[in-house]
C-alpha cells in the first residue's frame, strides 16, 4: 500500500525584535556630531548678523562641513528616540508619548531646515555679480538660520524634555533628580533661547547625560521590567 508523502515544508521561526544595546550610543554620537555642526555654524557670527557677508566668506568650510555632519547627527538622533522609547515598555502613555515623538521630529525637521539655508548660502555665494543683492539675501538666509534654531527648533527640544520628563517622573523609569533637571533645563530654553546662541549647546549635553545613564542602568531596567511582566 503506497503512502502519501508528508509534507516536510517547515514554517519559518518567527523572532522578537528587540532594541539592541549598543544602540543606546546613539545619544553620544548625536552629542558629537550635533555640537560640532553647531559650533562650525555659529562660531564667530556676528551679533545681531552685522558682517554676515564676511562671516559667510571667513567660514565657507566650517559651514559646508557643518552641513555634511548634520544629517548623521539626525540619524543618531532618530536612533536616540527609538532607544528612549523603548524603555517605556508597557508603562507609555500615548498622549505624552506622542508629544515626545511630535517635539523630537519637529525639533529634527527645524534643524535640516536651517542646515539645508546654510548649504544653500555656501553654494550661492559664487559667481555673483551685484554685490548688494548677495548681501541681501545673506542676510535674510542668516537670520532664518538663526530664527529657526534659536526660537523653533529649541523650543521644540524644551518640550521634547518636558514630556520626556513627565513619563520619567509618572512610571520612575528614570531618577527623579534627571527629571527635575530636564524640566529646568527645558524651562531655560523655553526663556533664554533668543538670548544666546551657546544655549543650544544645553540640549545636546542633555541628551549627553540621558544616554550614559541608559547605558549604566540597561540591565538594572530590564530587571525591573521582566519583574513586573
Amino acid at each position: 500500500m503506497s503512502t502519501s508523502p508528508q509534507n516536510t515544508t517547515r514554517s519559518p521561526t518567527l523572532h522578537h525584535l528587540s532594541t539592541p544595546r549598543a544602540a543606546a550610543l546613539a545619544g553620544i554620537a548625536f552629542t558629537v556630531l550635533f555640537g560640532t555642526t553647531l559650533t562650525l555654524i555659529f562660531l564667530e557670527m556676528p551679533v545681531g548678523l552685522q558682517n554676515s557677508t564676511q562671516w559667510l566668506e571667513n567660514k565657507h568650510t566650517a559651514i559646508r562641513t557643518a552641513t555634511v555632519l548634520m544629517p548623521f547627527a539626525g540619524i543618531s538622533f532618530l536612533w536616540f528616540i527609538g532607544v528612549v522609547r523603548d524603555g517605556f515598555g508597557r508603562y507609555e502613555d500615548r498622549f505624552f508619548s506622542s508629544v515626545f515623538l511630535g517635539s523630537g521630529l519637529l525639533f529634527l525637521a527645524m534643524m535640516f531646515v536651517a542646515t539645508a539655508v546654510a548649504a544653500g548660502l555656501v553654494d550661492s555665494n559664487t559667481e555673483v555679480t551685484d554685490l548688494a543683492a548677495r548681501a541681501e539675501v545673506i542676510n535674510f538666509g542668516a537670520h532664518f538660520l538663526v530664527s529657526a534654531t534659536q526660537t523653533y527648533a529649541l523650543r521644540m527640544a524644551a518640550v521634547f524634555m518636558i514630556s520626556l520628563a513627565t513619563i520619567w517622573l509618572k512610571t520612575r523609569l528614570m531618577p527623579r533628580w534627571l527629571a527635575i533637571l530636564s524640566y529646568l533645563l527645558a524651562m531655560a530654553l523655553l526663556i533664554a533661547s533668543d538670548m544666546s546662541k551657546w544655549v543650544e549647546m544645553v540640549f545636546p549635553a542633555w541628551v549627553l547625560v540621558v544616554s550614559g545613564l541608559i547605558l549604566a542602568r540597561h540591565g538594572l531596567i530590564e530587571q525591573l521590567r521582566t519583574h513586573r511582566d
